[in-house]
């Protein structure tokens, strides 16, 4: 069951109010559209809300499936030393920054 109240309490100045908080720029026309859309999503929600799924159990994924997983293998040759000797400071392997946060 759709709930009326909670759609028609989407009115212009909390469209506004949202894109606000967006940061949004919105025209006269783009509100206008903005606010038929964002109906259309509440008008969904609501419906998504009123399915009944007591008893269906959550999903990882739709399909029953299992993932299909690679070798782990090293696929490419250790090169840190060549791209550590361009960074202006380094320490056992690691890069060495300034610290930015007390």
């Amino acid at each position: 069951m759709i709930n009326k109240g909670l759609l028609m309490s989407v009115d212009k100045n909390e469209i506004t109010h949202i894109a606000k908080l967006a940061k949004l720029h919105l025209t006269a026309d783009s509100r206008q559209r903005y606010g038929a859309d964002l109906r259309r999503i509440l008008v969904l929600v609501e419906q998504m809300n009123a399915v009944q799924t007591d008893g269906v159990q959550p999903l990882a994924h739709p399909l029953d499936i299992s993932a299909r997983l690679r070798p782990d293998v090293v696929a490419e040759k250790d090169q840190r030393d060549r791209f550590q000797q361009g960074a202006p400071l380094v320490r056992d392997g690691y890069y060495l920054v300034p610290k930015v946060i007390d």
